[in-house]
């Protein structure tokens, strides 16, 4: 069953680089929307909203913190306010 999760995604600058994104698409078969985004030299975030199967999506969210990202789901309509 297709299900979808808001997250707000941070990353060190160890990853600023790196498609993760791309990688989780690729890895487990999972629909990124990014509704905002900040990266910078240091560190960057991302809002994602990601869609896919409920353990395709769980899985992505264990490698991006695997990775060293600090992974927190959101409530709410983030392009509202």
């Amino acid at each position: 069953m297709t299900t979808s999760q808001r997250l707000f995604v941070s990353f060190p600058e160890a990853l600023v680089d790196r498609p993760m994104v791309y990688e989780i698409i690729k890895r487990f078969d999972v629909i990124p929307s990014i509704r905002r985004a900040n990266v910078e030299e240091h560190s960057g975030w991302t809002i994602l909203e990601i869609s896919g199967e409920a353990q395709s999506i769980a899985d992505s969210i264990a490698y991006l913190e695997e990775l060293g990202c600090t992974v927190n789901q959101m409530e709410g309509d983030v392009l509202a306010g």
